[in-house]
């Protein structure tokens, strides 16, 4: 029996040893090698400080800045330790008070625009963290963005251009612009 219990404690320590730490610290080591900026949470810097991340959600409110899809985390949005949805199902009425809200926030903050409002800019996703809009919720946004800085509408949706991502290897996924990416590509065109 106490060769049992001998080997069954010599096989956890040595399975600990290589499942525990020799296999993440190889694993981490790749990734840091391999994929440095994955790897450090692909943050994104301004004058050699972190703003953010190209993979988190940011909540941006001021009207010359492009807004991004709503976010149902607790306690604040686009809280990366509690990325949960609001699980409000289509049937129950808290979720078209909700986009009635949003709407009316949108509509309050460019009265001008009567274009459709695209569904992601007033639904939250289920990870309450996209980072990214469709180009569509960025042309919506134009106008609102354009008179707030003063630019031309034409230059703004130039910068929407260049800030849209096509379909991942040419067929996975839409067409996508990155939110943080965009309002720092504004904030450098002045």
């Amino acid at each position: 029996m106490i060769k049992l219990i001998r080997q069954a404690l010599v096989m956890l320590l040595l399975m600990t040893a290589i499942v525990g730490v020799a296999y993440p610290a190889v694993i981490g080591g790749l990734g840091n090698l391999l994929f440095p900026q994955q790897a450090a949470g692909s943050l994104v810097q301004r004058d050699g400080k972190p703003v953010g991340s190209a993979l988190i959600g940011q909540a941006f409110t001021a009207p010359g800045y492009f807004w991004g899809r709503p976010s149902a985390t607790t306690p604040g949005p686009y809280n990366g330790a509690s990325s949960t949805g609001s699980n409000v199902g289509p049937t129950n009425p808290a979720l078209a008070d909700a986009a009635k809200q949003r709407i009316a926030a949108l509509r309050a903050a460019d009265p001008g625009n009567t274009a459709p409002v695209p569904v992601e800019l007033v639904t939250a996703s289920g990870s309450g963290l996209d980072p990214e809009i469709s180009p569509a919720a960025a042309d919506f946004q134009v106008s609102r963005v354009a008179r707030a800085r003063g630019m031309d509408p034409g230059k703004v949706r130039e910068l929407v251009a260049a800030n849209t991502q096509g379909r991942q290897f040419g067929v996975l996924g839409e067409p996508r612009v990155n939110v943080l990416a965009l309002n720092l590509a504004l904030d450098r065109s002045r």
